[in-house]
């Protein structure tokens, strides 16, 4: 290995003024800019009505950073009509979450409204009018099943909290049983009134019943005629158990078991064939397969092993939904591209709908009677995130192109986009892998750029050829700045089959990481990359490679960005929300079979060699990776004092952030952090405070609004 490079210590060094700092974080005019990502739009959820004449879309609508209060984005429900109109339908502060069609005219949804304790479903015409509140719980409605056509629903909620311990809780005995205290969730079944010209008044309790079933239930869907319910179902609630536990077993209306779904590993998407015989769904090859990507189809009523429908994909499946009784339509991940295609549910007839080319799908619903079929489909390309789109699959529409409908920031289409394109590279033992670089917008002929390689989670995922800026990826903000950004799908990604995805098993931290180098050598090879400016930054699996950076390879990165990232897997394996899904899929072996290797795979076994600037950021409540795996990786780092490091925490975001300060707060930061160190005068930590009032065009007028609020709020108390 090549001698770490010099770094100063942070004694003696200036920091950086905050006014040098606002000047040098400024995007060039015409480009993205860091407040338009964090309020972009993008659709979440589309779903056709049964005559194929209209589309109820979901739209997230993130809150604006100082002028409202911080939160996730609100979710609206808008609705292309038949003549190719956008129809606003349930829109402003609202959250509303699983979109389905009870028929032609009447939509349904969950929210939590305005004198809601609780989320609850709700139905609207798609005619116009209010929307009614149909049916309400003791807890939150978390999903529901409604039978086409029909008055009866079957949905999901936790057990409440029994009311002897509220007491108890209110009189200080508040302390958490770690892992009993969780509560299953249960099935119930409804009959709802659904009369459209009813007058907009409460309606009267509706009584559901519980059906009774051993476990928590995780997901369910009535079959087509109302008589039967396909249910996936584990042992207990723990999130564990949601990745390696899942039984789907077919029940009838009173909660006996007909047929039982012999799946093994991990359980994805399922769907009804529309006459009730058979269940399509998104299986594990094995249960060491990292990834449900398997198309599979069983039997809904013989039940046994689901048979594996398009056997060699050597890619993965995300969605699939059926075009009639024996015909599935899926969307296949090929590489950093996608394809539509549908299959026979016997696995003959394959056919390709929508070859792999200008847009990346990642949802479909399919509508429509046999010869005027019609998808929608979510897709993005790299000019623009997800919108929806329809496609056309009669036999007039043989070849016909998807048609975007469409356009949530039609302001994106004034702005210089930086070029991305897929790059390939071997590596050191030949194995040939692909990634997604977005250039430097205005690089000059034969300059050298700095590099930022953000590192996918998982490492079951991998990056599309589509959108690739967010709150955690710089994307197109970065590449404006000068930065060439560099997306790795190493091995271990899905995307290219099972076999391509076990290849990091038992081995984490080696070759895959290696695959990391690699590629950014091929990028210096080309001569488009600074090797002394590269950063590397990532999010959970990504974080590790991050902090792996900063340690192992401390030589090759000039700053690192781990984000809810892996330091010690001695100590992550014994606070993980999911110690079995690590077992099976990742490492395949336990702590005490083999200390050593969980050592050597650990960034804080090589911290000695860090002389990267780290920049460590992690949510205060993430159960997937501890936030002490941050705390330990600072501590090392700022005692051996061989380059800056700080760590960012996030109070009340998990293993991400989902709020609009903390997601702004991260963007700020780690653009700061990047331009100090591969652009700017480098040596100490730039400041810890972030001015954000600059950086958003509202700033000024929120902060008026709040100090009239304010002056009035006091006038009131005199």
């Amino acid at each position: 290995m090549k001698p770490a490079r010099a770094i100063p210590t942070v004694v003696g060094l200036c920091l950086l003024g905050a006014t040098a700092l606002a000047a040098q974080t400024q995007t060039p005019a015409g480009t993205l800019q860091p407040w338009q990502v964090a309020t972009y739009q993008h659709v979440t959820d589309a779903q056709p009505s049964p005559d194929g004449r209209r589309v109820a879309f979901l739209r997230s609508k993130p809150r604006r950073p100082l002028a409202e209060d911080s939160g996730p984005a609100w979710i609206e429900i808008h609705l292309l009509q038949e003549n190719g109109e956008v129809t606003p339908f349930v829109t402003g502060e609202v959250n509303a979450s699983g979109l389905a069609w009870i028929d032609a005219d009447r939509l349904a949804f969950l929210a939590k409204r305005a004198g809601d304790e609780h989320k609850s479903l709700y139905v609207i015409s798609a005619n116009g009018g209010e929307a009614r509140r149909v049916l309400t719980h003791d807890t939150d409605i978390d999903s529901y099943s409604f039978q086409l056509g029909g008055r009866r629903v079957a949905f999901l909620a936790a057990e409440p909290e029994p009311e002897a311990d509220e007491k108890l809780e209110k009189k200080g005995f508040d302390q958490v049983i770690y892992e009993e205290d969780n509560r299953s969730t249960r099935l119930y079944i409804a009959e709802v009134a659904l009369d459209a010209a009813a007058p907009l008044e409460p309606l009267e309790p509706v009584e559901p019943r519980q059906v009774e079933l051993e476990g928590s239930v995780r997901w369910i869907e009535l079959s087509p005629a109302g008589d039967r319910l396909a249910v996936k179902v584990t042992p207990t609630p723990l999130i564990d158990d949601s990745f390696v536990a899942q039984r789907l077993v077919v029940l009838d209306l009173d909660g006996r078991v007909v047929t039982q779904i012999t799946t093994a590993g991990k359980l994805g998407e399922v769907a009804w064939s529309p006459d009730g015989r058979l269940l399509a769904m998104i299986g594990a090859a094995d249960v060491n397969d990292p990834a449900d990507g398997r198309l599979q189809v069983a039997s809904a009523t013989a039940g046994g092993a689901p048979v594996d429908v398009l056997p060699g994909l050597e890619g993965h499946v995300a969605a699939i939904d059926w075009l009639d009784p024996s015909t599935i339509a899926f969307v296949a991940d090929l590489g950093t591209a996608t394809e539509v295609g549908s299959v026979a549910a016997d696995g003959t007839a394959r056919r390709t709908l929508l070859a792999s080319g200008s847009i990346v799908v990642t949802k479909l619903a399919a509508t429509g009677a046999p010869g005027n079929l019609r998808l929608a489909l979510l897709a993005e390309t790299p000019s623009h995130p997800p919108e929806l789109y329809t496609l056309s699959l009669g036999a007039r529409d043989a070849g016909a192109a998807p048609q975007r409908r469409t356009d949530s920031n039609p302001w994106l289409a004034e702005l210089r986009l930086a070029r991305q394109e897929v790059v390939r590279w071997r590596a050191r033992d030949g194995l040939e892998l692909e990634g997604l670089l977005i250039h430097p917008l205005d690089r000059r002929e034969g300059q050298r750029s700095p590099l930022v390689m953000i590192v996918h989670g998982g490492p079951e995922a991998h990056y599309r050829n589509g959108w690739l800026t967010n709150y955690s990826q710089m994307g197109q903000v970065a590449a404006a700045r000068g930065f060439a950004v560099f997306y790795p799908n190493y091995r271990g990604s899905t995307g290219r089959g099972v076999a391509f995805s076990k290849l990091g098993h038992a081995d984490a931290a080696g070759p895959e990481f290696d695959d990391l180098i690699d590629g950014v050598d091929h990028l210096i090879e080309t001569g488009l990359v600074d090797r002394d400016r590269v950063g590397i930054t990532g999010g959970s699996y990504g974080g590790y490679a991050s902090a792996w950076g900063a340690t192992y390879y401390s030589e090759r990165f000039a700053a690192a960005i781990p984000f809810v990232g892996i330091s010690n897997n001695v100590s992550k394996v014994g606070t993980t929300d999911i110690p079995q899904e690590m077992y099976d899929v990742h490492h395949r072996k336990w702590l005490w079979e083999d200390w050593a290797y969980f050592l050597d795979r650990s960034p804080i076994r090589w911290v000695e060699r860090n002389r990267t600037p780290t920049l460590i950021l992690h949510g205060k409540d993430d159960p997937r990776v501890h936030p002490s795996q941050s705390l330990e990786l600072f501590r090392h780092l700022k005692v051996l004092g061989q380059a800056p490091v700080r760590l960012v925490l996030y109070p009340g975001e998990g293993h991400g952030n989902r709020k609009s300060a903390g997601r702004f707060d991260y963007m700020l930061r780690t653009l700061q952090w990047m331009e100090h160190y591969l652009q700017g005068s480098g040596g100490a930590a730039p400041p810890r405070e972030i001015d954000y009032e600059p950086f958003l065009p509202w700033a000024k007028e929120a902060a008026e609004s709040s100090d009239d609020s304010a002056s009035a709020d006091a006038t009131s108390l005199r």
